[in-house]
């Protein structure tokens, strides 16, 4: 009996995702999400946290955050990636919600589905808000990542006020100085530090914000859900997909279906 090997085949279905250009976060973290026969496929898109001389600015600003969702260039990749023919697109960037706002969110989905010829586009932080009401959640605890400025820190506060939930507690993870990956103990230690008894979820916002390997911990230690922006999303993309597998490990989102 001849044995076939894994070939990356996506036999269930294609997630594309658009992600900051020096970003490796949304795609890898989908990567070790996804179930057999899915497959992740990335397009790049210009973000402008690189100074002349290729460093990465250490915070994120508005005019830097809201120039990614502009036109053309994620419109242009977001065309391009649809020719792979995935089922769900994922917009891997929360900041520019945070700025523009949630009705500019509907826009831009709207408008980049165009792009794609209405394959859907799934936006982080509305998959965030999605996620928390399939999960009956009202009063939350929200971390961003340390890169974020003060300023976009309150703004992320205010779009999930917005969406009528309540934020209990929100702030940076100071667990750098720049942009980069944190291991999950120190993610698990700030999150059941600077989370509230009275908080009902844990939202970890930024797509540039690896958390999953932290999320199941955080659950069993505060025996509430936790939430990030790219599991959240990619709860969403599967669900948007036809597909309710249940991630064993990655949170107890992946348990909810959208009917729920």
């Amino acid at each position: 009996m001849q044995k076939w090997m894994p070939d990356g085949s996506a036999t269930r279905a294609r997630i594309g995702v658009l992600t900051p250009h020096f970003d490796a976060v949304p795609e890898s973290e989908f990567q070790a999400l996804a179930p057999a026969g899915v497959s992740i496929h990335a397009a790049r898109v210009p973000l402008g946290m690189v100074g002349a001389d290729g460093e990465i600015i250490p915070n994120v600003d508005a005019d830097i955050a809201r120039a990614f969702a502009e036109q053309p260039a994620v419109d242009d990749a977001a065309a391009l990636l649809s020719a792979v023919e995935p089922k769900a697109i994922v917009f891997a960037f929360t900041s520019s919600s945070y700025i523009l706002g949630a009705a500019e969110d509907e826009k831009l989905k709207r408008r980049l589905e165009k792009r794609t010829n209405d394959i859907p586009v799934i936006i982080q932080s509305m998959a965030l808000v999605t996620a928390l009401r399939a999960l009956h959640v009202k009063r939350i605890a929200l971390i961003h990542p340390p890169w974020y400025s003060d300023d976009l820190d309150a703004l992320g506060a205010a779009y999930f006020q917005s969406q009528s939930l309540d934020v209990l507690a929100h702030g940076q993870a100071k667990l750098r100085e720049d942009y980069g990956d944190m291991t999950p103990e120190r993610i698990f230690d700030w999150a059941v530090e600077h989370t509230p008894n009275d908080a009902e979820a844990v939202v970890i916002g930024g797509g540039g914000f690896r958390a999953s390997g932290a999320i199941a911990a955080i659950e069993t230690r505060l025996d509430r859900p936790v939430l990030s922006a790219n599991q959240a999303a990619f709860w969403l993309a599967l669900r948007t997909s036809g597909l309710s597998d249940n991630l064993d490990g990655y949170g107890r989102i992946f348990e909810a279906q959208l009917d729920e």
